[in-house]
């Protein structure tokens, strides 16, 4: 399967934004919470955003982390499977309400699955790297990711 070209040079001629997403991006990466939740969490997005190139990207980042590959093969199902724990629900459940706004707004019930799990500075990067990964689908997904 060859990669097809960006449908316009996005990344040339909104240069700042971005490289401001990258930036953005990094910090993200960064952030108070533990990377292969970001990234399953980044893997589920992309899901339902339908952004293979970021799926790509976000699976084989947690294949190299070790992910049990049930636990990959299962996370469309995350509700019903056995291999995802309180945390990691609680933040698929989060990701899957801010990503699915043309749906319904996120509910009190919803966010109050947050607090058990994370601090207020846990759900702020949470939800930031829901946004961002939400960007960067909209981008691969709308005007093809950019050839390596």
């Amino acid at each position: 399967m060859s990669a097809a070209s960006p449908r316009v040079p996005y990344t040339r001629l909104a240069s700042d934004a971005f490289q401001s997403l990258l930036a953005t991006s990094r910090i993200v990466h960064d952030c108070s919470l533990e990377p292969t939740l970001m990234e399953l969490v980044f893997m589920r997005v992309s899901q339902l955003n339908r952004c293979g190139y970021c799926m790509d990207i976000h699976g084989t980042a947690l294949r190299k982390a070790g992910i049990d590959p049930r636990k990959l093969d299962t996370l469309p199902a995350w509700h019903e499977s056995r291999f995802f724990d309180a945390r990691e629900r609680a933040a698929l459940g989060w990701a899957e309400a801010l990503t699915r706004l043309t749906e319904a707004a996120p509910s009190e019930a919803d966010y109050e699955t947050l607090p058990p799990h994370f601090d207020e500075k846990g759900i702020s990067d949470l939800s930031m790297g829901i946004a961002i990964i939400n960007a960067w689908n909209r981008l691969g997904a709308g005007l093809l990711p950019p050839m390596p």
